[in-house]
């Protein structure tokens, strides 16, 4: 059978956050900070308080938006035939981090991420089995930043197959993102129905908005774009300390998010998303190498399944800043953790110190790890030839069942075999030159990298990528402050 759904609330549980949630959303609300939204909300039910900018948001809306989320959809890359889907029973992996800074695991020392560190990323990410889709995890400080989106969907289009994501930076970044994939996939109208691209809204804890979020969320929702809604609440700063307490704000702030994208445009793709977790009561700061995070991301999964909404979490996470032990059981708990609770959407991929520094070699890791993961989610499976009984009876006492066709027939489907994980023998491993995974993983990379080719895309589409990131450049960020609907 496959692996039992690790759960971490019961159904009583679930039912009281989720009360308790739309409570706060109709007697307290959230802070909308984007006009047009708060008036379009008002139109389709909301209480709005003009002077407060406060929106409550009755229990009859919420059900009335929240059935019309879609209960699965699917994200493809590229080529528009490599699709994988999103439902409540279906998994992907992906990247996600905010990585300005990148380790070199063999001296230790980071440096600023570079653009040449952005398109290496996005390149080993189309090689990694077990990852379906690619982000702007590396966040390059050699180019303006206000450029950094349409560079990353050129070198995504250029050298990836699989789908891209990224964040939304407001009216202006989201429509040329909007623009630019459409390039890449042969019009803007096929972002209907196929996607390629998977955005990220973010959420202000406690019970507020971004207005640049907003701003992305409504041109995102026209086009159908999927949305990760995400917020980032930390227990005993953004969110009350206790777990539970958590739970219920982040709920509210989530779901009322998925309403607002619903009302912009019924149908459109969007997953219940967390990057919630504890402070470090100590520093104040996020701790997402906690168990706890793994606990959240758990509770999620259970909550938006609730609604039939598939679930992103962050999972792979951890607080240390060097490829260690730390860093191994940090980031292995949580995506045990997000996997078995049956998170769809799980991002955070060769990221170190809460996803702000990134390590390509530990991107080759955590596919590996991901490896066992679905492994072990996969289950044991019953039946009368895995139970193998007349092999048993025919090998008999003191046998040996290597030579056996039915060891032949199944080992590599029943066994999960690793790439760079070592399981020699000592003197076999101090004959090889005492190679860690460290070494095997450099490798494995550096591999991937050399036999790398470039998409064969047509020359026009290329020149047409490089004039509209050339138009860009010549903009100023100003022009960006410039284009953002008035408050």
């Amino acid at each position: 059978m496959q692996s039992e759904r690790l759960r971490v609330l019961s159904d009583k549980e679930i039912k009281s956050i989720h009360e308790h949630s739309f409570s706060i959303l109709e007697e307290t609300g959230i802070r909308v900070n984007l006009k047009r939204l708060r008036d379009l909300l008002a139109d389709h039910g909301a209480r709005v308080d003009e002077s407060s900018k406060i929106v409550r948001f009755p229990s009859d809306m919420m059900e009335k938006y929240l059935k019309t989320a879609p209960s699965q959809f699917s994200i493809c890359g590229n080529d528009l035939d490599l699709k994988k889907a999103i439902s409540t029973t279906d998994r992907v992996w992906s990247g996600l981090g905010t990585a300005f800074r990148m380790l070199d695991p063999v001296s230790g020392e980071w440096t600023d991420a570079t653009h040449e560190d952005a398109v290496k990323h996005i390149v080993l990410f189309d090689y990694l089995e077990n990852v379906s889709s690619n982000q702007l995890d590396v966040l390059a400080q050699d180019i303006p930043m206000h450029t950094i989106h349409v560079e990353a969907i050129r070198d995504w289009a250029k050298n990836c197959k699989k789908g891209f994501g990224m964040g939304a930076y407001g009216v202006k970044a989201s429509t040329e993102m909007v623009d630019m994939v459409g390039m890449a996939i042969g019009g803007k109208e096929k972002l209907q129905e196929n996607h390629p691209f998977v955005t990220i809204i973010s959420i202000q804890s406690p019970l507020s908005t971004a207005h640049i979020q907003l701003e992305g969320m409504m041109i995102f929702a026209e086009h159908r774009v999927p949305m990760c809604v995400s917020p980032e609440a930390m227990a005993g700063t953004t969110a009350p300390v206790t777990l539970a307490g958590l739970l219920v704000q982040h709920n509210a702030e989530i779901l009322a998010h998925i309403v607002m994208t619903q009302v912009i445009n019924p149908g459109t793709p969007v997953l219940y998303g967390s990057v919630s977790t504890v402070a470090e009561m100590r520093r104040g700061t996020a701790a997402l190498g906690s168990i706890e995070c793994g606990m959240i991301s758990a509770a999620s999964a259970q909550l938006a399944h609730y609604f039939n909404i598939p679930c992103r979490a962050v999972a792979g996470g951890t607080d240390s800043k060097i490829i260690d032990i730390q860093a191994g059981f940090e980031r292995a708990q949580s995506m045990l953790m997000a996997a078995m609770a049956g998170v769809n959407y799980i991002t955070c991929v060769g990221t170190l110190e809460s996803t702000n520094l990134g390590a390509h070699v530990l991107s080759v890791i955590d596919n590996e790890i991901i490896g066992r993961v679905e492994r072990a989610v996969r289950g044991i499976e019953v039946n009368d030839i895995s139970l193998a009984a007349d092999i048993i009876k025919n090998v008999g006492p003191d046998g040996n069942y290597l030579m056996e066709s039915h060891t032949q027939q199944h080992f590599r489907q029943e066994h999960f075999i690793p790439s760079i994980s070592d399981r020699d023998q000592l003197e076999i491993w101090d004959k090889g030159g005492r190679q860690s995974i460290m070494d095997h993983a450099r490798k494995k990379m550096e591999k991937l990298m050399d036999e790398h080719q470039a998409n064969s895309i047509d020359p026009a589409l290329a020149a047409e990528l490089d004039r509209f990131v050339d138009m860009v450049k010549k903009q100023s960020i100003d022009d960006y402050y410039a284009a953002e609907w008035e408050e």
